[in-house]
Parts: C-alpha cells; structure tokens; sequence
C-alpha cells in the first residue's frame, strides 16, 4: 500500500496542531485495498477538529469498512499551513488513516453541512491532484462525491462534483458500491460516462452531468434530463427503521482537543414541529425514533468503550425524545454508568422540565442552551416556534433553581416581517431570565447569540429575500445600544457579510459555479472562518462573473419562479411550503403534527412511512404552545395569543 508518511512526517514540526494528520485515533480503522474493493475517501471540508466529531462520515466509515468489496478512510481539510508546505513540497491530499494518496481511491466524498465549505471542496479536489471540472476529468480519476443537507441544492457545485446523495446515506452508500464493484469487475464498460449514468439510475442519487438548465431571457426556466432513463425528479433517501442502524457502534476517539468531543448518540431523526426557518427540521421529516432501550445500551457500550464521561444524546430537538427524563436518569445512575454528565445539545423550552433539569444536575453540569429564536410572541407565531414568553421563563428557571447560573439563548435577526420591536424583545427576553435566575444564584448570566437570517430551499421561507447587510448591521446596532448597561447579559453575533455570501450559495444555480471558483482561485478558503473571510472577494467575485447579489439574495421569489432544486425532492409538497408561506405572513401557527391530524405536507405519505416514536403517548399536559383546534375533526390553522386561541384562519 502506497503511504505518503515518509513526505509528510518532516512537515509536521513546522505546523500547528501537527495531530491534526497522524490518525491513530482509538476506534481507527486500516482497510486493505484491492482489486475489486470499492475504495471511499469520507472528506470533511474543514478541520478535523471540526470534521472529526461529525456523525454522518463515522457512521459512513463504518458502514462501509463492514462491507467485503468496499474500504473506507478519512481525510480533513488542511490548515492553511500545512497547505503550504504541502503545495510547495509536491505533496498531495492524504488519508488520515493510512496516508494513502486521495487520487488512488475510486470516490472522494464530501460532507456538506455548510455552504461556505464550497471553497475548501474545490480546495481538497485541486490537493488530491484532481482536475477541479468535473468535465475535464479521465476515466482513471477519482469520483468526486457528495452528501449533507447542503446537497439538497448543489446546483452551485454542479460543475464540480460528479454525484450527490439526497437525504439518509446509510443505504445510498451500499447502492452506490454495488453499482461501482458491477462497473470495476466487469473492466469498466462504458467508463466514466457508463459509470455516470448508471449511478444516476441510483435511487437519492443526483448526477449534475446527466441534467441540462434551461434559461428563458436570464431566468431559469427548468433542469431537464438529458436521457430517458435518468428521472426527471430525484426523491430524497429515507432511513425507515433507525433501530436497524445502530451506528457509530466505535466511535473515533481523538488524539487533540476536537469541538463536541464527547461520546455522542442519536436518539432521533427528523422533527415535526415545523419551524418554518429550519431546512433541517423539513428535510429529515418523518419522525424515526430510535428505541430507548437501544439508546441506553449505546450509552452505556460506548462510554465502556471510549473512556468519556460525558454523553451527548443529540437530534434536532432532544428534549421530544419519548420518555427523555428515563434515559437521561440511567444515563447518570451511579449505579449503571457512574458519575457522567448529559448534553442534551438540542433543548426546546416548552418540553425541558424540572424533572430533565433534575436529572442533568445529578452529575457534572454541562452547559444548557435554549433556543427561542425570536424576541416577541408574535415573531415567533411568524415562524412557528410557538413557545411563549411563559415557556421560556418556566424551562430557565427551571435550570437555575437547580444550581446552572450560566446559559445560551440563541435567536435569528432578519426574519420576514421582523420590526425592531420584534428585534429589541430579544433583550427583554434575555435581561427578564437573568432576573429570574438572581433569586436562585449569584451572578447569573446569559450569553445571547444574534445570527441573520439566511432562507434555505425546502423551507417554507425558500421564497423570502433575505436582509441586506446593511440593515442586518443595524439590527444588531440596535441590540448592542439597548444591551449595554444590561447586567449579566453578553451578546455575540454572526458577520451579517458572511449571511451575505451564505445565502448567495444557498439559492444560487450553476450560475453561481464560476463565483465560487473565482473566490478559491483568490484564496477565499476557510470561508466558515472568522479571521479568513473576506466579503470583498465574494462582491468581488460576483462582479467579475456578472451575477447581481441584490437580485440572487434580497429579492422575493414568487410562486411561478423555477426554483433551482425544483428538480430534487426532500418529501415536502411545494403548495404544502408555499400555504405554509402565506401563513406565516398572516401570522399564523401550526402545531406539532405528531399529535395532530395529518397536514399532508408529503413526508410520510410520499415514502410509506409513519412518525416512529418509541412512546406514542403525547409530552405531558399535551402538547405545549398548542397551535390547532382538532375539535372539527380536521387540522385547522388557529391564530394565537399567549392567553390561547381567537379563533381559525381563513
């Protein structure tokens, strides 16, 4: 096996963070390559301090390194540093588990979580000495791959990458290697092309070359498959029973300090209560919960195992889990797992109790980070997230009566129809929970976290122009004014320029591919970085490649408008995200739908596929921030109030 550890151990000692390359780590594993072995380069585009905690490329590794025709590795972006060396030494991308050449495997595969990662993809494509076009590519190079919820519009990396997953990966990847070892041991027939489009016959398998845009007078007009037998829409894939994937069963244990470093369990998939903001909570629908007795025994094993004392149990809204306060009590009985302290990462206020808080305390507390989003009642009714004021004071003083004297709150700025009373009720919202927590603790704090506003395909807000800069700038101005003699409280916030260039990639079509390769080319990579973006090269960029920012990220899209993921399905009925649209601008909610009459939004019905809770028995006292009248027999949107319902919408 070719390793290129001799070439890079003498670069180590003139870069930081030389762990970042050694590999090692407990949980590692070495696969043999070889004829008729389907080989995998997992890549995430960023550090491995960041890239290595991330569960979907471990549960992929070892997905595939179980399997007898397939071998995976592991490769990271290199800093900066390292980079350098490795430009002027001649050395290229590597895998961090045997430091294998990434040009010697069949698919390199991205992980994009992140739309301002597209740079370091192109970056880690260029290292591995791999044509950057994925047009000007040869039969004998590497696949370039790609999964993540970024790749529910990939038509910004369409030029560069030669397929995309859609949606859950466990089973797309088994598909995917049968198709490549049929290819690889039948000598190649057709070659790249042959390969190309039979995976594009792939079930959740998008390829970019098999699809043409049409344009009407400079408008995307519709993306159109160039044969037959490639389908004209590609359905997302969705993991039916999660109980049946009990993975990462070895999780990685890093050598260095990473972010999340922590044993971490997913205990849930998908969301159901239907933030109109979250892609996440409408891409990953239905609901699949993974029983709790699974998740005690990847609690208890893998602590066993990693030697952590600290567990994460992680989704998209933990505290919903079925029977969350059970798992969290085992979790920390002394008498099970001993002395090891809960993260429930994910904590949505109107189900976090005294009991959840209760339980948490018992061990090491970790931080508590909640959620609310936006700073008035009605904002919140705007975008869904129906907890009150009520919600939210009961869950913090919930957590400070149990001792915590610190927590997170983390809101949007720049949502549709946002006022600047809906902007200052953020620090209303913050100064009134440290006033609740002064009759608990001493010296309690709150720490609020401000970041714009960005819409995502998917969503119900796919339609929105996001906020300018400008105006982004100015709200925050407006928080910082009215927080500054506000004891006790601190406030962060995101670079409204980097929402800017965010959402230039977020809805952009493959016009936008010469952008990102414009801003690379200059060396725009690490765009996820604070001290390495740089607006000026994204204005720059769009500039020289005549896109107009003002009409690709601040104007409204109307329903007629071709949308360019209209092509890709996640489940979601486009009227279902536009009436959920138009109720959003009229202000009104809709209730979690796990307890509620179906609102055929297309997440079950289209796949077969129910809510999977392992309890089916609804959160005590109901539903909280109920948002439906049920009472006719039908799911009928209700406007609320935080003294309850005043009657149906229209």
């Amino acid at each position: 096996m070719t390793s290129l550890w001799h070439l890079l151990e003498p670069l180590l000692p003139q870069v930081s963070k030389p762990a970042r390359y050694i590999g090692g780590e407990h949980g590692m594993q070495t696969p043999e390559h070889g004829p008729g072995i389907v080989s995998w380069l997992l890549t995430y585009p960023d550090t491995y301090e960041i890239g290595l905690p991330n569960q979907g490329l471990q549960i992929l590794y070892e997905i595939l390194n179980e399997r007898p025709d397939a071998a995976a590795e592991r490769a990271y972006a290199p800093w900066v540093d390292l980079e350098a060396q490795m430009r002027a030494e001649g050395l290229p991308l590597f895998s961090l588990d045997t430091h294998r050449p990434a040009a010697l495997f069949d698919v390199i595969a991205f992980n994009l979580s992140a739309e301002l990662t597209y740079t370091n993809v192109l970056n880690c494509i260029d290292l591995a000495g791999v044509p950057v076009h994925s047009e000007s590519r040869h039969d004998a190079d590497p696949l370039i791959g790609a999964g993540g919820h970024c790749t529910y519009n990939p038509e910004p990396l369409a030029d560069f990458v030669d397929f995309v997953v859609l949606g859950d990966g466990e089973e797309a990847v088994g598909d995917i290697t049968d198709v490549l070892h049929d290819w690889k041991t039948s000598g190649r027939p057709g070659g790249r092309r042959g390969i190309l489009r039979a995976l594009a016959r792939v079930p959740g398998v998008y390829v970019p070359s098999q699809y043409r845009p049409v344009y009407d007078r400079g408008n995307l007009a519709a993306v159109e498959p160039l044969h037959p037998d490639v389908p004209a829409v590609v359905e997302k894939r969705t993991v039916a029973d999660l109980a049946a994937w009990p993975y990462p069963k070895s999780q990685l244990v890093p050598l260095t300090e990473v972010v999340h470093d922590r044993l971490n369990v997913e205990v849930f998939r998908g969301c159901t209560r239907g933030c109109r903001f979250c892609q996440a909570g409408m891409i990953t629908r239905p609901v699949r919960e993974r029983p709790a007795e699974q998740v005690r025994t990847m609690v208890s094993e893998g602590l066993r195992r990693t030697g952590y004392d600290e567990v994460a149990l992680t989704s998209l809204s933990t505290a919903d889990f079925s029977g969350i306060e059970q798992v969290v009590a085992s979790t920390v009985d002394e008498s099970g797992c001993g002395q090891v302290s809960v993260s429930l990462p994910s904590l949505r206020v109107d189900a976090f109790t005294v009991g959840i808080a209760a339980q948490i305390q018992r061990a090491r507390r970790t931080g508590l980070t909640f959620a609310p989003e936006a700073g008035t009642w009605r904002m919140r009714q705007v975008i869904n997230k129906l907890i009150t004021a009520d919600d939210l004071y009961s869950a913090v003083e919930s957590a400070y009566s149990q001792g915590w004297r610190r927590m997170k709150l983390y809101f949007l700025t720049g949502l549709p129809t946002e006022t600047d009373d809906d902007t200052l009720g953020i620090a209303e919202l913050a100064r009134n929970c440290v006033a609740l927590g002064r009759s608990h603790v001493r010296s309690p704090s709150v720490t609020v976290s401000v970041g714009g506003f960005v819409p995502k395909p998917f969503t119900p807000f796919q339609w929105f122009g996001q906020n300018t800069t400008a105006e982004l700038r100015r709200k925050i101005g407006l928080l910082r004014g009215d927080l500054r003699r506000s004891r006790g409280v601190q406030l962060k916030w995101h670079d409204p320029a980097a929402s800017m260039a965010e959402g230039l990639a977020s809805r952009g079509d493959r016009r936008l591919g010469p952008v990102i390769e414009h801003v690379w080319r200059h060396g725009g990579t690490f765009q996820e970085w604070s001290e390495h973006f740089d607006e000026r090269r994204w204005r720059t960029a769009a500039d020289a490649c005549d896109i107009d920012i003002d009409a690709s990220v601040y104007r409204h899209r109307t329903i007629e408008e071709v949308l360019p993921w209209d092509h890709l399905s996640a489940g979601l009925h486009k009227d279902f995200l536009w009436q959920d649209w138009r109720d959003a601008l009229d202000e009104v909610g809709l209730e979690d739908c796990r307890w509620t009459p179906c609102y055929d939004c297309g997440a079950c019905t289209g796949y077969g596929i129910e809510h999977v809770v392992a309890s089916a028995v609804p959160p005590a006292g109901g539903s909280q921030g109920t948002g439906m009248d049920t009472s006719r027999g039908g799911a009928v949107p209700v406007r609320l109030t935080e003294r309850g319902l005043v009657g149906a919408a229209p």
